[in-house]
């Protein structure tokens, strides 16, 4: 086959390099982002229609808008998550989950959000912070994990990765099979500004151990702003030097996520 270049000068590209190209272009690819902030969270920076406008110009169907809850400093009050039903779940094309991003607040699984909030809320991640809960033992950060799944309207364990908290991955994988949740692949902490700590190592102990469960987790960009919405790079990086299984990864289409999430749509 024969290709023109920006400055006009044609080359051959043989077939079997087209499909090898084509066929890494499609893997994990992706339809969705549900992890995102508006400026509400305090320390992001565009409004909520800024996201969603970059979300359906990057093609993607489906954006989950997950605020920080209220014991993160600077973030909104729970009046706003309260008021979150005035808000239309379609904009520029594309459907929106509005939920949060919770803290667990310590090991028995406590949250900053209650129940009667959480269950009006589209999709929930459950999240260790630094402000919120300070590292425990191994024991206690994944007991923290493994009692915050018990909550029914939690859909999603986010960035289990910081290694600030020693877990037992093992045992997070198990808990989310157990109880149905999904757990995250941040790609945000992956990346060597982010202050969470051995990300990349620590993420490849847990997609081994969910293969061998055959435990889905979700590609999120944790984006604080509109140009990285959908940016997975380094995830999909990680999960191709895995050779991870496509179909234990739910971005691939929105029918793979509606089970997990809170909201029927």
């Amino acid at each position: 086959m024969c290709l023109r270049n920006g400055w006009g000068w044609k080359y051959n590209v043989g077939e079997d390099f087209l499909r090898n190209e084509e066929r890494v272009v499609m893997r994990y690819n992706s339809v969705l982002d549900l992890h995102t902030h508006t400026l509400v969270s305090g320390h992001a920076y565009c409004s909520l229609r800024e996201m969603a406008k970059a979300a359906s110009k990057k093609g993607l169907e489906v954006l989950g808008i997950t605020e920080h809850a209220p014991a993160m400093p600077g973030t909104c009050h729970k009046y706003y998550f309260e008021n979150l039903k005035i808000v239309p779940r379609e904009m520029y094309g594309i459907q929106l989950l509005l939920g949060s991003e919770v803290n667990i607040l310590d090991a028995q699984g406590t949250v900053d959000l209650a129940q009667r909030t959480l269950e009006r809320m589209d999709v929930v991640i459950a999240s260790l912070h630094m402000p919120c809960m300070k590292p425990g033992s191994k024991l206690e950060n994944t007991e923290s994990y493994l009692n915050v799944m018990k909550n029914p309207y939690v859909n999603i364990i986010g960035h289990p990765d910081d290694g600030r908290y020693e877990i037992d991955y093992e045992a997070l994988v198990q808990g989310a099979r157990e109880y149905g949740k999904v757990l995250e692949l941040n790609n945000h902490s992956m990346d060597p500004d982010c202050t969470r700590e051995n990300a990349v190592e620590n993420d490849t102990v847990m997609l081994n151990y969910c293969k061998k469960y055959q435990v889905p987790v979700v590609m999120d960009s944790d984006a604080h702003f509109d140009l990285l919405i959908g940016e997975f790079d380094l995830a999909r990086d990680l999960l191709t030097k895995l050779d991870f299984p496509e179909e234990l990864v739910l971005n691939r289409s929105v029918d793979a996520v509606k089970k997990y999430v809170n909201r029927k749509f």
